[in-house]
């Protein structure tokens, strides 16, 4: 429970106020930028992940062992191109999968709906978005100096710790599946169950529910 708090508190104080849209260098299409609401930020967001899944690596043990598997980090203004060209590769790889790609300066978040991931109350990815979850973890794979931070989340229906429960269930199934054997390697995904507290929508309503029972993956750069 405490280290649940202690998650919750980190990533509260990291959300920022400010949502604004933007135009895609590469592709010319607007662009959501939603710096705050259910999104990582700040350097110490990789510990908190890293104690919740008892990996107890934190964010400098992953650049550390992404740098010995002779990964190398980025500087200056290298960052930001890589993380356009990124960008504009998901928006190509993912158009029509039902995937939301937000920009929050050198992060990228992939927002996954639970209505093309999961079926309601399960948390076993659906045969139909295994493809885009292949589309997913090649473009990461062409993308190696970015570390991946896969975060569950859910709606307010149900008990609140048997919703924290089944967000980390989703989040482990996402990132089980992406880093299965020949896909993304395993040292730069953490994983994290956010439960209800992170909603995006009205939970009052059918409709905000189903925004809000999600996985998101975010991307950041290997600095």
């Amino acid at each position: 429970m405490m280290r649940k708090i202690a998650l919750a508190a980190v990533l509260m104080g990291a959300s920022a106020l400010v949502a604004c849209t933007t135009t895609d260098p590469y592709t010319g299409m607007p662009v959501r930028n939603n710096t705050g609401t259910g999104v990582l930020t700040g350097a110490g967001v990789g510990a908190v992940l890293g104690y919740l899944t008892n990996t107890n690596k934190g964010e400098q043990g992953r650049k550390n062992a992404l740098i010995g598997a002779g990964i190398g980090a980025l500087a200056g203004g290298a960052v930001g191109n890589y993380m356009d060209r990124q960008q504009a590769d998901f928006r190509r790889s993912l158009e029509g999968s039902g995937v939301m790609i937000r920009r929050n300066g050198d992060q990228i978040v992939l927002v996954m709906p639970s209505d093309v991931t999961f079926a309601v109350d399960k948390s076993d990815v659906q045969p139909q978005f295994t493809r885009v979850l292949d589309d997913v973890a090649r473009t990461l794979n062409a993308y190696k100096q970015t570390t991946i931070d896969v975060v569950g989340h859910a709606d307010s229906s149900g008990p609140d710790d048997y919703n924290q429960t089944l967000s980390e269930r989703r989040a482990s199934a996402v990132a089980g599946y992406l880093t299965g054997p020949g896909q993304v390697l395993q040292d730069r995904v953490f994983v994290a169950g956010m439960g209800e507290r992170q909603p995006i929508a009205d939970n009052a309503t059918p409709a905000g529910r189903a925004q809000n029972r999600r996985v998101e993956i975010v991307l950041r750069p290997l600095t």
